[in-house]
């Protein structure tokens, strides 16, 4: 039944649709346009959006030609039209007062309060009645409720002039309406009843003869395949992946990167940062609450970090405080990924000493407020050199072939403190969207404070830099605002359509 149904249904929408049809090209056999779709619409009792299907049929056979038209017209607000029924605030206010006047509160009860306060100020505005302190009385014998006349002129769309649709518009009494719509002249293929042309050429019209009469449909040589749904790459994922290959190409290893938690003796002591540097504190860092502490620490190694924070040595007067282990052992999400490199340099001084180059990108966790720039949670690139004799040389070369490789060939240098290296220097790039040098990067020498206690040779260096993925992702892709390229208001259509990005030597 349902089947059947159906098939009536879209058998009723095949005969109206053929209908409207037959009465767009019966008008345009005698007739040289039809100037206004709308109108035709309301006079032939067609649904405009019926009208409209047909049209674009029409069109695209050729057998009319359609031509866009937008028609603005003014039409009533819902109090618009209740004051075109009943009259203005002013003119049922004015048609309330009896010729010996009312009271205030009599008027009231009889208007109603919406009325009674629209009514009154502009019925004293027009002059139209006086207010004393109970009495309200007409100053005029008769008046005319202009507003109700314009308001009925908008309804049979009269022109009205500029001054009064602006006061009516200030009242908020008209809106504007834009709609679309056609006129529609003789196309090309104009027939009065149209012929539906065949798409295949079947055993039946080879039967019958009529394939030489029979118009057939033209096949459409630019049509395009429907697109082919594919997953896309975000942006960051694109560069992560061409630093990767920057870095293997250089000869760099991956570190494993896998521990978001870490204890604050990787995170911070290990770097020789001392235990009351503010980055431990909680504005800076996030602490977990469960679990609060670790006891995995490797107890010789703990031993030389605490006696070089608190009394130095290798040419260090160290830091002169009380090192605590409990402080060395709260857990929190990472706030570098040098908490990484902390532990494959410790590892690399238990063994007997090659030459390495590591790296890692992954994510790291600072109480920041983010704004354009900043984020609480992003990604970190590292690169550790460590072999004998490297200098400050060293790390500027290998930091201006790294990033002339991403396509940063603006950088500038200064000079910087960190805990843990010496000399120290933030890494700055020109945003051709910011209009600014922005800071992309920290780097520098790994002090010996940091190196020795590992268990690294007197005469290895290490230099080291760090960069967010975000910024140099925001640069390479002209992005402001890194709120658009990473976290919960990423537009999909960023995604979908952002263009390749080349990284490479200028």
């Amino acid at each position: 039944m349902a089947a059947a149904g159906e098939s009536a249904d879209g058998g009723a929408a095949a005969a109206g649709k053929k209908v409207v049809e037959d009465a767009i090209l019966g008008f345009l056999q005698s007739n040289d346009e039809i100037s206004d779709s709308h109108k035709f619409a309301v006079s032939t009792g067609v649904d405009h959006t019926e009208l409209e299907n047909v049209i674009k049929s029409l069109h695209g056979f050729q057998i009319v030609f359609a031509k866009d038209v937008r028609r603005d017209k003014w039409i009533l607000t819902a109090e618009g039209k209740s004051y075109a029924i009943n009259g203005s605030p002013e003119g049922q206010f004015f048609a309330a007062i009896p010729s010996e006047g009312i009271s205030r509160d009599d008027l009231r009860k009889k208007l109603g309060d919406a009325i009674f306060k629209i009514g009154s100020s502009q019925a004293v505005k027009n002059k139209w009645v006086s207010i004393e302190k109970f009495l309200v009385s007409r100053k005029a014998e008769y008046v005319q409720d202009q507003v109700m006349i314009l308001l009925k002129k908008i309804e049979a769309e009269e022109i009205l002039d500029a001054r009064e649709i602006a006061d009516l518009k200030k009242r908020k009494l008209i809106i504007l309406q834009t709609s679309k719509g056609y006129t529609l002249t003789k196309g090309p293929k104009y027939t009065v009843k149209r012929v539906k042309a065949a798409t295949d050429l079947t055993r039946e019209h080879l039967q019958r003869g009529d394939w030489k009469s029979q118009e057939f449909k033209e096949y459409n040589l630019t049509a395009r395949a429907p697109p082919i749904e594919t997953g896309c790459l975000h942006p960051l994922l694109k560069v992560r992946q061409q630093i990767i290959s920057i870095f293997l190409e250089l000869g760099f290893v991956e570190m494993p990167t896998n521990n978001y938690v870490e204890s604050s003796f990787w995170n911070f002591d290990a770097l020789f940062q001392p235990q009351q540097h503010p980055a431990r504190d909680s504005h800076d860092t996030f602490f977990l609450t469960v679990p609060s502490t670790t006891r995995k620490l490797p107890e010789d190694y703990l031993k030389r970090v605490k006696d070089v924070h608190e009394c130095g040595g290798y040419g260090s007067k160290g830091y002169r405080y009380d090192w605590k282990r409990d402080e060395a052992e709260k857990n929190l999400l990472r706030t570098h990924t040098t908490a990484v490199s902390s532990r494959m340099l410790y590892l690399l001084g238990q063994k007997p000493f090659t030459p390495m180059r590591y790296f890692s990108i992954d994510r790291v966790f600072r109480n920041e407020a983010v704004d354009r720039t900043h984020l609480a949670e992003f990604h970190q690139i590292e690169g550790v050199v460590c072999d004998r004799g490297l200098t400050l040389g060293d790390l500027l070369g290998v930091l201006d072939d790294f990033f002339r490789r991403l396509g940063m060939s603006k950088l500038r240098f200064k000079p910087a403190y960190n805990p843990y290296t010496e000399p120290s220097m933030e890494i700055f790039s020109y945003h051709d969207g910011l209009k600014k040098w922005v800071e992309v990067g920290n780097s520098g020498m790994f002090r010996p404070e940091m190196l020795r206690p590992m268990g690294l040779p007197e005469d290895v260096t290490v230099i080291a830099w760090g960069l967010s993925l975000e910024r140099p992702t925001m640069i390479l892709y002209g992005i402001d605002n890194i709120r658009d390229l990473f976290g919960p208001k990423v537009s999909f259509n960023l995604i979908r359509s952002n263009p390749i990005c080349r990284l490479g030597m200028d």
